[in-house]
């Protein structure tokens, strides 16, 4: 069977990362001065001890069956670039905690729950998730509210596929996303290690328009295989064109509601983390200018790769649904 595939915007073999700038992106933050979300949390919540031993368990991926996007002469970077470093505080708050603390991950057996205004409540076992919808590859650009952007290539469906079969009711305006609490698989949830004031489950929300979006995806793997614990698995929200914080990942449930949801950093940070995020270049975080980007490339750590920030992140497919709005305002 023809799969008619939508064209997305295309990314150049420059533009992909390389790998040791990928791991090495943590140390070029602190040298730039940008510590973003996480310098709001206690130091003492980093993980990076291996909290299992040398004979801690390795979780297993597998590969995905999937639509490939059509190549446009980019060359894809190594799995390892985006495995080795991750945002991913329930394991812990710098780069490298969450691949070292998150071997131990069992997502099986996994419930994803669908429910609030919508007329087929249903929830999803981890099988089922790979089967909502044909999966596809998207070649998404990741711009971080630290002002560092890199190149990733997602596995997944369409979010608007999974919105469909529970049927939104009239009076849904907004969708609410939360992440996985199990402070015993997931450290970082720990008292110990809640300092930093951020009050778990990690919680997320769209507003519907933005939800059922095409480029909006849940994403359920990477580089031909499923996500990795460090990533996001088994499930995880990509909106490339808004700041990566809004990406909720280990998602468990997804709730349609008349009421714009709480979400995490904007709880914790209003005046830092907005409920939009949209990338935006001419509205600043309030410790540092969003106007320009490091993006993470094959040139080296400080080469020739500062580049302008765009609007949404450069896909201005989406500007419609923001028409109208104070963008400085509602950022």
């Amino acid at each position: 069977m023809l799969i008619k595939r939508q064209r997305y915007p295309s990314i150049k073999e420059h533009q992909v990362t390389d790998e040791a700038v990928y791991q090495q992106r943590r140390q070029i933050l602190k040298q730039l001065g940008f510590m973003g979300a996480g310098a709001l949390l206690a130091p003492h919540q980093s993980l990076a001890l291996n909290l299992f031993g040398d004979d801690k368990p390795k979780f297993k991926t597998h590969p995905l069956s999937y639509s490939k996007q059509e190549n446009h002469g980019e060359t894809l970077t190594p799995f390892n670039k985006v495995s080795g470093h991750n945002n991913f505080y329930e394991f812990g708050t710098d780069k490298a905690d969450p691949k070292a603390n998150a071997q131990a991950f069992d997502i099986d057996p996994w419930l994803l729950r669908v429910d609030g205004q919508v007329e087929k409540p249903f929830s999803l076992s981890l099988e089922a998730l790979y089967k909502v919808a044909p999966l596809e590859e998207r070649i998404y650009r990741l711009r971080c509210v630290e002002a560092w952007s890199m190149v990733i290539p997602w596995i997944g469906f369409p979010l608007k596929a999974l919105l469909e079969k529970a049927q939104p009711l009239n009076g849904a305006k907004y969708v609410a996303f939360e992440t996985l609490y199990d402070p015993k698989q997931m450290p970082g949830q720990a008292s110990v290690f809640r300092g930093g004031g951020i009050d778990y489950p990690y919680v997320e929300g769209l507003r519907i328009d933005e939800a059922v979006h095409p480029l909006t995806l849940l994403a359920v793997g990477l580089y031909g295989n499923s996500l990795p614990p460090q990533n996001g698995a088994p499930i995880r929200l990509v909106v490339p064109w808004k700041y990566g914080f809004k990406s909720i990942k280990s998602i468990v449930r997804i709730r349609l509601t008349d009421k714009q949801p709480p979400t995490t950093w904007n709880l914790l940070a209003p005046n830092e983390y907005g409920f939009f995020a949209n990338v935006n270049p001419k509205v600043d975080h309030p410790r540092w200018s969003q106007a320009r980007e490091r993006r993470i490339t094959t040139g080296g750590l400080f080469t020739n790769n500062r580049i302008d920030t765009l609007p949404f992140n450069g896909y201005n497919e989406v500007a419609s649904l923001y028409r109208g709005m104070d963008l400085r305002r509602f950022y």
